[in-house]
């Protein structure tokens, strides 16, 4: 990997600091407001918000009247549109994509669970973690798809994203699952996960243990996992250490800690895991870190499979799996990229050697 190509490709901020046309935001929400709080930092001018026709009833966001979809990209002005939000569904990509035939887009990489940003100055200064880790992938595959993944989120820009889109049903093969699965959930939300493993391992498997911290998806994934034989849920958020934390009110996917909300046990992979573990997987928005933390003593003992989401911060795609690495060396490591605007949905496989 080459720290000279990365070091030459101007980054999103640049390019929209340095932009002669009008520039406007698709989107109203939590990543429309991190974004405008972004343009604000680098001295950047926001002409427009818009989002699509279906959702405009003359509202205003952020101090901005809100335009319609057809009319901003309907009209003939040359102009740069920035993405302010995240999808995974066809329709929705489909109408991004659009997007490039009649301006420019760009496609920012901000934290899912705080107000970080990717910068590209910090990733130099990080380049020798990002070697180490791009030097542990087991395919060429992985390593295409993090030299994509850097080169987008330095850019923004979506064609780097799109050369890496992986094949669900490869990615899901890499673990390879037997009917003797003692698998362990750590952000379970409402049960969707579980479905899909249940799924993968063709209704036959040991046992299933799912931990999530918010209380209403808690109840869902209870009533939504209630056909399945021998599964154990935890209404606590995985961490560290055994204790109590605040995690935010709503039910969303995206439930995080924050300074107000709802006190939340929390707990250990190692605390439940002492009967043996064959896979887990880590989707803890932003609590990656303090999850494998709490987990050591399981990876080291057991090896199980893993699955580990890589996109909740801006850096964690080299940063969790030289965690990883040091916890437990023994393990091939893939990188694979779902379809996603923007690069969410980026997970790590990690498979016992």
């Amino acid at each position: 990997m080459d720290a000279q190509y990365f070091e030459q490709l101007k980054s999103w901020q640049q390019r929209l600091s340095e932009a002669d046309k009008p520039i406007y935001i698709y989107g109203m929400g939590n990543g429309s407001e991190k974004i405008l709080a972004l343009f604000k930092r680098f001295g950047i001018s926001c002409k427009g918000i818009f989002a699509s026709d279906d959702f405009v009833r003359g509202q205003s966001f952020c101090g901005h009247k809100v335009q319609r979809f057809s009319d901003v990209m309907n009209s003939s002005e040359d102009k740069i549109v920035v993405l302010g939000f995240g999808s995974s569904l066809d329709e929705i990509m489909a109408r991004i994509e659009s997007i490039e035939e009649r301006a420019e887009l760009i496609i920012p990489d901000t934290s899912v669970t705080d107000n970080g940003y990717f910068d590209k100055q910090r990733l130099l200064d990080l380049f020798p973690k990002a070697q180490r880790a791009y030097s542990l992938l087991e395919d060429g595959f992985s390593r295409k798809t993090f030299e994509c993944i850097t080169a987008f989120k330095i850019t923004g820009q979506a064609h780097f994203l799109r050369e890496c889109f992986c094949d669900e049903n490869e990615a899901q093969g890499l673990l390879q699952l037997t009917d003797q699965e003692q698998y362990f959930d750590l952000g379970a939300y409402r049960g969707d996960t579980i479905e899909s493993f249940v799924k993968a391992a063709g209704g036959r498997y040991k046992s299933i243990t799912g931990v999530e911290p918010n209380r209403r998806n808690f109840r869902k994934c209870t009533e939504n996992t209630a056909g399945y034989e021998n599964v154990t849920l935890y209404n606590a958020a995985a961490w560290s250490e055994q204790t109590q934390l605040i995690f935010s009110k709503g039910a969303g996917r995206q439930a995080h800690l924050t300074d107000n909300g709802v006190t939340v046990e929390a707990l250990t992979l190692d605390s439940i895991a002492q009967n043996g573990c064959t896979y887990v997987k880590y989707d803890v928005e932003g609590a990656d870190y303090e999850a494998l933390l709490g987990s050591v003593r399981t990876i080291r003992k057991y090896s199980p499979k893993i699955l580990a989401a890589l996109y909740h911060k801006p850096y964690d795609y080299f940063l969790l799996p030289l965690m990883l690495n040091s916890i437990n060396a023994d393990y091939k490591l893939y990188l694979r990229q779902s379809r996603y605007y923007p690069c969410w949905e980026t997970n790590l496989y990690c498979i016992p050697r």
